[in-house]
């Protein structure tokens, strides 16, 4: 158990309400509902608390959505090649705003294929943050990023995304894709977003299918 805060004695009578918004909030990330309650105290122990959570509680990459947790609608759906059938798949996923997670990987044969992961909702990121909501591997480098933000010859997000993908893999690079909704405030949760493709290009050989 650690300590977050202290209340002054003209406070205590806060607590309850205190302990309640701050475990709502691990619960769900509702900001707004916290706030309301964190106006409400000494600005110091707001300060406390905010800090606390920001360093201590930080959601796990990808983890949350304003709705909460992320599920897994379908894992490991396996494309030998990047043709037409992975694109309409990509498609029709993108277009009912599934959450998407693609990477390759070589199998024994030592043949290239991609692995597909279906989640229940895209997250959200805040517009200062880097379009990212799957985590780096910290065994390798990265090398590049390109987001469906950047042009690409007109060809959409899916496609485009696509195309970067398979000329960073036919170099023999490890590769990852995924999408996310970009907020354009700085706060999770709020404003607008815009729906992005991420394709993470890694300084390192394609993975065989054990290692990923």
């Amino acid at each position: 158990m650690e300590a977050v805060t202290t209340l002054g004695a003209g406070d205590l009578h806060l607590t309850e309400e205190l302990v309640d918004a701050l475990n709502s909030f691990l619960a769900d990330r509702d900001d707004t509902a916290l706030q309301a309650m964190l106006d409400r105290v000494p600005k110091p122990v707001c300060m406390a608390a905010r800090q606390y959570l920001k360093d201590k509680c930080a959601p796990k990459v990808g983890a949350f959505t304003e709705c909460g947790p992320i599920d897994i609608v379908r894992t490991a759906v396996y494309f030998s090649r990047l043709d037409d059938e992975i694109e309409d798949y990509l498609d029709g996923a993108y277009m009912i705003g599934l959450g998407i997670r693609m990477s390759n990987e070589r199998d024994s044969d030592g043949d290239i294929g991609w692995v597909i992961q279906l989640r229940s909702d895209e997250v959200t990121v805040p517009a200062n943050a880097e379009p990212r909501t799957w985590a780096l591997p910290t065994e390798v480098k990265l090398l590049e990023t390109w987001t469906s933000k950047q042009p690409l010859d007109d060809l959409g997000p899916v496609r485009g995304a696509l195309k970067v993908a398979g000329a960073a893999s036919a170099e023999g690079r490890r590769v990852r894709v995924h999408t996310l909704l970009h907020s354009d405030r700085d706060v999770d949760f709020e404003g607008n977003g815009t729906s992005e493709f991420v394709v993470d290009v890694f300084d390192a050989p394609i993975p065989h299918d054990s290692e990923e």
